[in-house]
This record gives C-alpha cells, structure tokens and sequence, in this order.
C-alpha cells in the first residue's frame, strides 16, 4: 500500500541490514515482503475475538439458526442430497453474516502480537539450521487453531468489511420477512457449478426476488428506492469470504475439523 511504498523511501540504516539479513536467511522460490506484514495503516495487521468465548458462542447459535431456517424450506428438501450438500457449503457464510445481522450480534476484535522483523530473522535462521536430518522427538506435534504463527487468522481489512456489512444492514432496520427472502434469494444459487437442477434451482431464486419485491412494495410504499437498497445488501454478500468466517468464528471450536464435514455432519442432523 501507499504507506508502505513511503516507508520504503526513509528506510533507516538498521531496516536496510535487516532486510538484506532476511534476504539472505529466507528460503528461495516467492515470499511476501515483511513491509505488507508490518504495515502501519494496520489495514493488513492479523486480529482475533476480544471475547472469542461469546462470540463463537453467538456465531455458533446463528450457525444452528442458519441450517434449521434452510431445512425448513420446502423446496429445498425436495433436491437430491447432493444438490442440498452443494448449495450448503457455497452459501453459508453469506447465510450466516445475514443471520448475524438479524440477531444483531456485535463482537470486538484486538490485534494478534506479530513477532518483530528481527524475530523472524532469528526464527528463519533457527529453522534452517534445525531442517538438518535428526532423530523424531516423541510424541505428536500438534499447533493450536490457526497455526502457531497466526498466520491464518483474518485481516483488519476483511474484518471491517463484515461490521460495514452488519451496519448497512442494520441501518436498514430489515424485517423478519425481508431476511427470509434475501436467504431465499442467496440459498437459490443456479451459478454454480455441478448443479443437476438448475432451471429448478434458478425458479425458485426468481421466485424469492419477486416475493422481496412485492413485499417491499406493500410495506414501504413511500421508499421507492428501498428494493435496490436491499439489492446492494444482496451484492455486497458476494464479497464475504467463507474462509475468514470459519477461522474467526469456528476454528477456535472445532480446531483442525473441515468445515465442510461440520457443516454435511449439522445437515443431517435434526436441529
């Protein structure tokens, strides 16, 4: 980022040795340079939950919401187990971000320590020297949920796209009715792939929109504009990426468990 290119312009003369250091204890082939890591704007800074003991707890309530809300759907139980199976792992974390608005579940987050540009030359160069071929220790090595590193754990930036989505949301004051029909309407993915059903699948996305439709129309008669405002909650859902969700929310509970197998494991269950 811009920050990080003026950074780079009043280097000091100790950041030039370390950054020739590191060059020289990293392994070759691509690499990520320290300054996106460390970058001051804190846009790229790796957080966790303040209270990850509420908030999983909350998320994992709206996860059993989420699934209970989809099984209960008529049409949705008459498709093939696979197309259930399908439609459920590429929708729902859209899903639950909407059921986060719905039940309006706030959560805070704080920056996870990163180690200093110096530690990580001393790990890189501990490393190296200890790749040499040595005996087993016993027992299993085993690293907490997101790595030993954090490196897995989401950015300040994606982070702050999912509040800006739970506020637009909730600066909207969406209905009961108008969250059922924008999950009918993001369950209901004809686009994708592998599907048998799709005209099937595409007539009932359709028949979603149009029940949203109608009902914002007899509800909110003086807001014209209040279907393209929940149209824009629809497009920015796209933008939520399935993968933050699990490590923010669920990995700190479920650990090295895919996703896919808690979510097949909770389909299947009665909830």
């Amino acid at each position: 980022c811009r920050c990080c290119a003026n950074g780079r312009r009043h280097s000091s003369i100790l950041y030039n040795i370390l950054r020739s250091e590191e060059r020289t204890a990293s392994p070759p082939g691509p690499r990520r340079g320290l300054a996106s890591r460390s970058c001051p704007c804190g846009s790229r800074r790796r957080v966790a939950l303040r209270s990850p003991q509420v908030a999983c707890k909350a998320a994992s309530a709206v996860l059993v919401k989420t699934l209970r809300f989809v099984q209960n759907v008529p049409c949705f139980q008459e498709l093939p187990l696979e197309e259930q199976l399908l439609l459920v792992r590429s929708c729902w974390a859209p899903l639950l971000v909407l059921g986060l608005a719905q039940d309006r579940v706030h959560f805070e987050t704080v920056e996870s320590a990163e180690p200093s540009m110096l530690q990580r030359i001393l790990t890189t160069r501990r490393q190296g020297e200890q790749s040499q071929p040595r005996s087993p220790a016993p027992g299993p090595q085993h690293h907490g949920p997101g790595g030993s590193d954090g490196s897995h754990l989401p950015s300040a930036a994606e982070i702050q796209a999912i509040k800006g989505f739970l506020t637009k949301c909730w600066s909207l004051d969406i209905s009961t009715k108008e969250y059922a029909y924008l999950k009918g309407t993001v369950l209901f993915n004809p686009d994708l792939p592998g599907l048998q059903c799709t005209q099937y699948i595409e007539g009932l996305q359709k028949e979603a929109q149009q029940a949203l439709n109608e009902h914002v129309r007899l509800i909110h008669r003086d807001d014209e504009a209040r279907f393209a405002k929940l149209s824009v909650v629809l497009s920015l859902l796209r933008s939520i990426n399935a993968n933050v969700i699990a490590e923010l929310f669920f990995r700190p509970i479920i650990g090295s468990v895919n996703m896919d197998d808690m979510l097949l494991e909770m389909l299947c269950a009665k909830l």
